[in-house]
């Protein structure tokens, strides 16, 4: 569907390029580029193309949110990040956490992830349980991110492939472990782990291991093991995907 961007004034897109730069040094020093990918994904996942409700429009602000048990943790990437937005008072939370996310891949070697700045913020947040499970197979992730969000196995299986950073922390998740060896790179290196097969301590979820046993999954898995450029430009359309759902559609 063609996006119909709304235009900014000058000074709204001054404040965003602010921001970035402002976003690139907290994150670059902090190393907390898998928090801030963490917090865009889940402030747009919530996306309902039904009800149209939920999605990239801010309210993780709000402590009903937070406290929705996928969301254990945000608070401190809010924490991070709230004194530069206090600085940016122009700005709508909403942009923020997605511009947030598009600097966290940046930083950490990943590509480039065009940003459209316009969203608002809504003042509600969506229910709990929309986000994905951990511990289900394709069928599950097709729900979520096909029913739910409108998006597609490519852009499930390259979004997958953001877990090359970060890792689980048992008190926030239930799990523990990162999914490969260096976690604040953002490579193709989850794939090549995901192939390699459980070793070393690193990380493998039901949800991950899914991607293996599907007829549809795991030709992606094997594409983008062997050829990074491939998993950076489908990636980066995921990305764009998922940080625009529900906003500026024609």
């Amino acid at each position: 569907m063609a996006k119909n961007y709304p235009k900014v004034s000058e000074e709204y897109q001054k404040a965003v390029d602010k921001a970035k730069r402002k976003l690139r040094g907290v994150i670059a020093e902090k190393n907390c580029a898998p928090i801030m990918l963490r917090l865009a994904w889940h402030s747009a996942g919530t996306y309902d193309v039904k009800t149209k409700t939920g999605g990239p429009f801010g309210t993780m602000r709000h402590s009903a949110e937070l406290a929705h048990a996928a969301n254990t943790g945000l608070d401190i990437a809010l924490r991070i990040i709230d004194p530069i937005k206090e600085q940016f008072p122009i700005l709508s939370y909403a942009d923020f956490y997605q511009l947030a996310g598009v600097v966290a891949v940046e930083v950490t070697g990943g590509p480039e992830i065009p940003f459209h700045p316009g969203r608002e913020d809504k003042p509600e947040p969506p229910p709990e349980g929309r986000l994905p499970g951990a511990n289900e197979g394709s069928d599950h992730l097709r729900v979520v991110f096909g029913e739910q969000m409108g998006l597609s196995d490519k852009d499930i299986v390259a979004l997958s492939g953001g877990h090359t950073l970060g890792r689980c922390h048992k008190e926030r998740s239930g799990f523990e472990g990162p999914w490969t060896t260096n976690p604040l790179i953002f490579d193709n290196s989850y794939f090549k782990e995901l192939l390699s097969g459980e070793k070393d301590g690193l990380l493998q979820l039901q949800t991950d291991k899914a991607l293996l046993s599907d007829p549809v999954f795991r030709p992606l898995v094997d594409k983008y093991a062997e050829d990074e450029d491939a998993f950076f430009a489908d990636y980066c359309e995921a990305h764009l995907k998922l940080s625009e759902l529900g906003f500026a559609d024609a």
